[in-house]
């Protein structure tokens, strides 16, 4: 979590009174708490949670060496994070007139965040099921009778999620 100064880029340390930055501190945590458990929930790595996260709060761009000095994070752990976000097209790359680093601003549409998630993360995964699902039907044939009718019905299962699941990408992808 973050761990330095929860202030704008600019702004120095005095410029808010203390009671004033403990406030915008402990929102920051939340949100970025917020964040971490999204990220856990869609199986990502706690840092890309955590970027976000902190990007969310922020209002102007950040470069990575800010992002891993606020939230204690290795500049591993924040390159890989900014890639999976670049991928999913969470975070977007902002130039800053006299600054040669990459800054980083976090998207803000629903649509955009999930459409990218979507395409990035689950569409691979549904692409290769129904191929292994016709791998699993050639197996069939090497199985006993009793198990063979079993794994029968359980790739006949499998089959139904996966053909709901191809459904219902595009619909969703469009209702968001």
């Amino acid at each position: 979590m973050p761990k330095a100064s929860p202030q704008s880029n600019n702004a120095s340390p005095t410029d808010e009174p203390a009671s004033q930055n403990e406030a915008v501190q402990e929102w920051e945590l939340s949100v970025i708490e917020t964040f971490v458990h999204a990220a856990q929930l869609i199986g990502v790595p706690k840092s890309v949670g955590q970027i976000y996260g902190l990007l969310y709060c922020r209002e102007n761009p950040l470069p990575m060496d800010h992002i891993m000095d606020a939230l204690g994070i290795s500049k591993g752990s924040a390159s890989m994070g900014l890639k999976t976000l670049r991928q999913i097209g969470a975070v977007k790359t902002v130039f800053v007139i006299g600054d040669r680093r990459d800054h980083y601003s976090p998207e803000l549409r629903l649509r955009k965040l999930v459409s990218g998630f979507i395409s990035d993360q689950v569409q691979p995964h549904l692409d290769s099921g129904g191929e292994r699902l016709k791998h699993m039907e050639s197996l069939l044939e090497e199985l006993p009778g009793d198990r063979r009718k079993f794994a029968e019905q359980r790739i006949q299962s499998l089959g139904s999620w996966h053909g709901k699941m191809t459904t219902i990408l595009p619909i969703l992808r469009k209702l968001l």
